[in-house]
């Protein structure tokens, strides 16, 4: 009873807030309030079987994939909008950590963890990683190991080349700006596992396609992708 007086006491000088609508968090909410909890466009993905998951189409004919997982639909100028501005721009590396663990335990809830050997988050350039302080598909791949018991690696994946951002290019020039920035920097972590590779975004997928295809060409067993959300 005391420490949740306590609690309570620092929560009015010291509020913690919803990640996504920036209220004050109550007794019992963690990262998320309820009504953002409830009101978030969850894609449900993960509930459905590979061939009847329309994620996962996008990948047919480009890159073998087991499992084609996101967390959120991306809708503009919505909460998940404000979720990656906070996570990509605004220093918030707890948003990925806290939307990982969160999608974790929805994941390892419908049988999946034990699909995975290794997740392996898309990795940014040395440059723009001293820049950001923090690689945001990193700290998804944390919060997503936690709640699945899986191990992770930062450093399986390398970036090679700093190649210029994505925003407003179509999906041709995506894939030739990312087609061949990179190569595994461990080939042992890799052979035989199945991967869970993982991003903050899959708008076109030709950076999950240009990872996913130097994975398996390292020998990786099966690779499947998850981000925390999908346009």
């Amino acid at each position: 009873m005391l420490r949740i007086l306590w609690l309570d006491f620092l929560g009015l000088i010291y509020p913690r807030l919803c990640l996504a609508c920036r209220e004050p968090l109550v007794t019992g909410e963690t990262h998320l309030c309820t009504g953002c909890r409830a009101e978030l466009p969850y894609t449900d993905y993960h509930l459905l079987p590979p061939d009847q998951n329309p994620l996962g189409r996008r990948f047919w004919g480009k890159l073998p994939i087991r499992h084609a997982l996101s967390y959120l639909r991306f809708v503009r100028h919505g909460r998940v909008q404000h979720l990656l501005h906070e996570l990509k721009y605004q220093g918030q590396r707890d948003v990925g950590t806290a939307l990982g663990q969160l999608y974790g335990f929805d994941l390892s809830a419908a049988g999946l963890a034990a699909n995975f050997d290794l997740i392996v988050p898309v990795p940014l350039h040395p440059r723009k990683l001293a820049r950001r302080g923090y690689n945001q598909a990193a700290a998804f791949a944390t919060g997503l190991a936690e709640s699945m018991q899986v191990l992770a690696s930062n450093h399986a994946l390398r970036r090679t080349t700093n190649t210029n951002t994505q925003t407003r290019k179509n999906r041709a020039q995506r894939w030739e700006n990312v087609a061949t920035v990179f190569e595994v920097d461990d080939p042992a972590a890799i052979l035989g596992r199945r991967v869970l590779l993982v991003d903050d975004v899959l708008t076109t997928g030709a950076t999950l396609e240009a990872c996913g295809a130097v994975l398996l060409a390292a020998g990786a067993s099966e690779v499947s992708i998850a981000t925390i959300a999908c346009a």
